[in-house]
């Protein structure tokens, strides 16, 4: 497949709920199979659509060691969320350069379609759990840096610029 550029913040399309996706198809495989090449390439631990301008409910996520253990997303949506947090380092390809530390419940259960068009529960912990959380808020259009206090975000966006 290949590698896609991210869109560069303040696209709107980063700030735009996606659309869900119908069925599991040859297309929805290729975008998954693009995003993944995208997501390696960075490299990161996951990547929604979005990122990518494509306006679909569609994430990856490999927070493995070895690599090569993609959860392919359609349609994912948080079922539950541990009370427990834990602070990770975040950052997007959509704005290079700059980071900011989340905290994030420590697992969750989240419900997709998988790539076989069947529905799944799984749990995920740890650097697992937060990139399903960060790829979840791509598409709901959100950005990792809306989790900051005001006088944060606009701290990180000042850097980002001076930083492009």
């Amino acid at each position: 497949m290949s590698v896609r550029p991210c869109i560069p913040w303040p696209d709107k399309r980063l700030r735009s709920p996606a659309a869900p996706v119908d069925a599991i198809t040859d297309d929805i495989r290729a975008i998954w199979a693009n995003m993944t090449d995208t997501m390696e390439a960075m490299p990161g631990v996951g990547l929604a659509a979005p990122q990518i301008g494509v306006m679909l409910r569609l994430a990856v996520v490999d927070a493995s060691d070895a690599r090569g253990q993609v959860v392919r997303m359609a349609n994912p949506e948080i079922l539950h969320a541990s009370g427990q947090l834990r602070s990770h380092d975040e950052a997007s390809p959509n704005l290079p350069g700059v980071w900011a530390s989340i905290d994030r419940p420590r697992a969750v259960t989240v419900r997709f379609v998988n790539a076989d068009g069947v529905l799944e529960d799984r749990d995920f912990v740890g650097l697992w759990a937060t990139s399903v959380q960060h790829q979840i808020d791509h598409l709901n259009g959100k950005m990792y840096f809306d989790h900051l206090s005001k006088l944060k975000r606009d701290m990180l966006l000042r850097r980002a610029r001076k930083a492009g």
